[in-house]
């Protein structure tokens, strides 16, 4: 019975769809050796134990004809995808990933919403809320800084823009690289460079070693943005993610409320420093910088504790950990739930066919530096050719759109956001400039002056052995005066001149009256001894109090629109709460030609600021929504970048009219918001869409 002849055995193999099948018979058939039983496998070499199951590591006999074509077709693929077509295996891929998204979101689904998602919320919250505090750092240190640095100008600006640039940049490049390290990998890089430049940006003394720091300080916050709100939505399910997203977006709000009450209540308190001798000063704004990181610190910290995103390793092929961090996050929430029972059903979970060509580098080959170089710049490679596949067909109009939206909306906000202060400033100024004193002709000798005198112009007087001693002038001009055998000692001056004035005999004692204060004088026999080095900040009259009000009342304004859009995102949806957002925004700018006083202004601002939060809001969810995952920290980190650029723009622009017009900057803000609300309304609306 176990042989054939040959018409039997032609019979048996018959030609189906251009191969030739064996029949599944349960013989092997190999030439003319004869074809073993199956009842001639011996029970000593299948390796059965006592309850007769086979168990590993024994010979198990001659293999089944079927188990040799099971494995062949197994192993076939794998040879025949070096001669694929990558356009072939790039739409095998695209099927795997909308599969994977719709069982992911079954998945999530499953695990719930609770403990695991709250915790990740709060840690990514103090990471959002440090972005939050970076954009407003400067703008308080600034008035003190001026003074402990003696910056111009010029320098007042640049290191007003320079945080924006270095945001711009680490927008781009970390969440590039979020999406081939991994979101919890790059946010604790990003988060560790923040922090660690910040806290070293406390301490240096020069100019060009602060701007240094804050630009490499705002690279690292950055990369925050775009990561948090990718890492966050890919633990959301589609029902929670445009809720849940928006009270996010509070941690920024609560970041600029943060930065606002530390500046008020540490800035102004001259004593909170010490210095090292002459050279090394650390004043209180240098206090307000170091507690500013604590928030970066705290959730670099906490990140330590939390697992990356599962959607993310299950794109890159690693499927059991990302059922591992799966099943963690439902036994968290069971547990929390009450029903630690409940068992997580899921076994397996689709993962994409891998189409990326990864190089592995020997630790042989060559030195360690030129491995690593081999490294970055086949990772940088792979960040440019996701750059570039954001303006492929599939995606061009939706990325061109939304970057019209971003700019346009941070062109308006931070141009507004900058020049509410400015014009409070301008009208403290005038005010303050219509209150000033003026002396004609005034004849003084043999008095001491030890007083302070401010915001006063001194016109064709005549001061002779005069002393002024410990003093302080502020705003204060003396124009055409004479003075002879005066002598000052100890004086400090802030806004103060001497104009075609003539000063005999006169001896300037540790002083800050520099050459510079004297305009057009002739100074005969007089003498300047020890001056004053370096600037000197006057804590009580220097800073003002009310713009740290402003910025505090800015940021605490933002709070009902963030309630309202984080209850009515998906209800009505992001495309109208973009559009709705901008366009009521745009009709508040028109309410600012009414604003001429300083209460005027900061009513203005907090209604401005409420009513843009929540296109913020809907900006950041459409972005995470409209994107696959592999792209989807590219992408964000583009538009963020872009939006940065807006800033800078904004602030520049802005900030250059103030005290000249209103009209231009308002109508700007106005026809940019306007005509980005309108372009918004083309969207796609993503609201019932699950995350590819």
């Amino acid at each position: 019975d176990g042989y054939r002849n040959r018409n039997q055995v032609s019979d048996d193999y018959r030609y189906q769809d251009g191969n030739y099948d064996a029949p599944n018979d349960g013989y092997y058939r190999g030439g003319d050796e004869p074809a073993q039983e199956e009842d001639a496998q011996s029970d000593v070499t299948e390796g059965h134990d006592e309850d007769d199951e086979v168990y590993e590591g024994e010979y198990q006999g001659i293999p089944h004809p079927d188990d040799i074509k099971e494995k062949q077709k197994k192993r076939a693929p794998a040879v025949d995808d070096e001669y694929r077509d990558r356009a072939d295996l790039m739409a095998e891929r695209m099927e795997d990933e909308e599969q994977l998204a719709h069982q992911y979101e079954n998945i999530i689904e499953e695990c719930g919403h609770g403990r695991f998602q709250w915790t990740l919320f709060f840690v990514l919250g103090l990471a959002l809320m440090a972005d939050g505090v970076e954009v407003f750092v400067v703008g308080f240190v600034l008035p003190s800084a001026e003074k402990d640095m003696c910056l111009s100008s010029s320098n007042k600006g640049m290191l007003g823009l320079i945080v924006y640039l270095g945001m711009m940049v680490g927008a781009v490049l970390l969440g590039g690289l979020a999406d081939k390290l991994g979101r919890k990998q790059c946010l604790i890089i990003s988060l560790a460079i923040n922090a660690a430049f910040a806290f070293l940006s406390s301490f240096v003394q020069g100019y060009g070693f602060f701007l240094f720091c804050r630009l490499i300080s705002g690279l690292g916050i950055g990369g925050t943005l775009p990561i948090v709100f990718a890492y966050f939505s890919e633990f959301l399910s589609r029902e929670k993610r445009g809720e849940h997203l928006s009270w996010l977006c509070m941690f920024w709000m609560v970041g600029g409320i943060y930065a606002s009450a530390m500046a008020w209540s540490i800035i102004p308190h001259y004593g909170w420093g010490f210095s090292m001798g002459t050279k090394y000063h650390f004043h209180s704004w240098r206090v307000f910088v170091l507690v500013c990181a604590l928030p970066c610190i705290a959730s670099l910290v906490a990140l330590k504790f939390m697992p990356e995103s599962p959607r993310f390793l299950l794109e890159i092929g690693k499927h059991d950990e990302a059922w591992m961090i799966l099943k963690q996050v439902h036994d968290t929430n069971m547990r929390a739930k009450g029903e630690p029972e409940r068992v997580f059903t899921v076994s397996y979970i689709k993962t994409p066919k891998q189409v990326d060509e990864f190089i592995e580098i020997q630790s042989s080959t060559g030195t360690w530096y030129q491995r690593w170089l081999v490294r970055i710049t086949t990772t940088l490679k792979q960040v440019w050719d996701n750059v570039l596949y954001c303006l492929t067909a599939q995606y061009r109009m939706n990325t061109l759109m939304l970057a019209v939206v971003w700019f346009t909306m941070a062109l308006s906000y931070y141009g507004l956001i900058v020049w509410f202060p400015d014009m409070i400033r301008y009208l403290q100024d005038e005010a303050y400039e219509s209150r000033v004193k003026i002396f004609d002709e005034e004849e003084v000798s043999h008095f001491t002056f030890n007083f302070t005198l401010e915001n006063q112009i001194h016109r064709n007087g005549e001061y002779r052995n005069d002393k002024f001693i410990g003093m302080k002038f502020k705003e204060v001009r003396f124009e055409d005066s004479l003075f002879e055998d005066c002598y000052f000692e100890d004086v400090r001056s802030s806004e103060t001149f001497f104009e075609n004035c003539t000063i005999i005999s006169t001896v300037f004692y540790n002083t800050d009256l520099y050459e510079h204060k004297f305009i057009n004088c002739r100074l005969i026999n007089s003498t300047f001894m020890k001056e004053k080095e370096g600037c000197h900040i006057d804590f009580e009259e220097d800073n003002d109090f009310l713009i740290y009000l402003v910025s505090f009342l800015g940021s605490l304004s933002v709070l009902p629109g963030n309630i309202i859009s984080a209850l009515l995102m998906d209800k009505i949806g992001r495309i109208k709460m973009i559009g709705g957002s901008m366009l009521i925004s745009a009709v508040c700018c028109f309410f600012l030609f009414f604003g001429n006083s300083e209460s005027a202004m900061i009513g203005w601002q907090c209604l401005f600021c409420g009513a843009s939060i929540a296109a913020w809001n809907a900006l950041d969810v459409i972005t995470v929504e409209l994107y696959p995952t592999d792209k989807r920290a590219t992408a964000f980190g583009i538009l963020n970048g872009l939006c940065k650029f807006g800033a800078i723009l904004g602030n520049s622009i802005f900030s250059s009219f103030v005290g000249i017009t209103k009209v231009v900057p308002i109508l700007l803000a106005s026809s940019a918001l306007v005509g980005g609300g309108l372009l918004a309304l083309r969207l796609p609306e993503t609201r019932e869409q699950v995350l590819m």
